[in-house]
């Protein structure tokens, strides 16, 4: 899963623009998917934040995206009971909401295979008091939070080169936490959503995700789209680093 410990400083990002966190929602409606198990947890953590309501007030007060997830007495996985998302990357709520984690990542190649296990076992012994987090990443075509394509890639990225693909292609960072509430027991999912064209990244975070890129090719490089940016990225890399 690549978790790293953090501090509860380390949480959520210290200073988020609200008025962009209320436009997304504003502007996207459909981000928010709650459930009735989500009340009483989407309340605990937003009296957390220190902020009235429940889990959309608590998503509007954060730059983070926010979701929860909950195991029922007879289940054996959690399920997602909430979501409040401004800023999706490429999914959207109401087709998730609802779902044990298993049928959630189903899309992931090799999750069951080789995460699923531990995924449910890190789930079930998370503790109160511990944040957890990680990274993850997508290359897109739009340098917008909000990422729902809807063209193929071939087509969403057939404007870029190897001359342009610095800035045709954006690097689109998930920074992600987890944290159990200790009232309702229920688990918190945050997602941190940060984008750059490739253009803005050092030579060295360039030639390790151009690295990333052909490794794609030889796994889950479908569902990211790789086939169809993967080439320019290696090549603009290779440009960049050779200057």
């Amino acid at each position: 899963m690549g978790l790293a410990r953090l501090t509860e400083a380390e949480w959520l990002q210290p200073q988020p623009d609200l008025a962009a966190r209320r436009r997304g929602f504003a502007d996207w409606p459909e981000g928010v998917e709650l459930t009735r198990e989500a009340e009483a947890p989407g309340r605990e953590l937003a009296a957390m934040l220190g902020v009235q309501g429940a889990l959309p007030e608590a998503a509007l007060a954060a730059h983070e995206d926010m979701c929860l997830l909950t195991k029922a007495p007879g289940d054996d996985q959690y399920r997602l009971i909430g979501a409040a998302v401004a800023w999706p990357s490429d999914w959207h709520p109401k087709d998730k909401i609802g779902l044990p984690l298993r049928a959630l990542h189903a899309p992931i190649a090799g999750y069951e295979e080789h995460l699923a296990s531990g995924v449910d076992r890190f789930m079930e012994t998370l503790k109160p008091g511990a944040i957890f987090g990680r990274c993850n990443w997508f290359i897109a075509a739009t340098g917008e939070r909000r990422w729902l394509e809807t063209r193929p890639a071939l087509e969403a990225f057939a404007h870029v080169t190897d001359e342009n693909a610095g800035e045709t292609l954006f690097v689109r960072s998930e920074r992600q936490t987890l944290r159990r509430l200790p009232e309702t027991g229920a688990i918190l999912f945050t997602i941190g959503i940060y984008v750059e064209p490739l253009a803005a990244l050092s030579g060295g975070n360039t030639a390790m995700l151009a690295l990333a890129a052909s490794d794609l090719l030889k796994g889950e490089g479908d569902r990211r789209g790789a086939p169809a940016y993967a080439e320019s990225l290696i090549q603009f890399a290779r440009k960049r680093n050779a200057e």
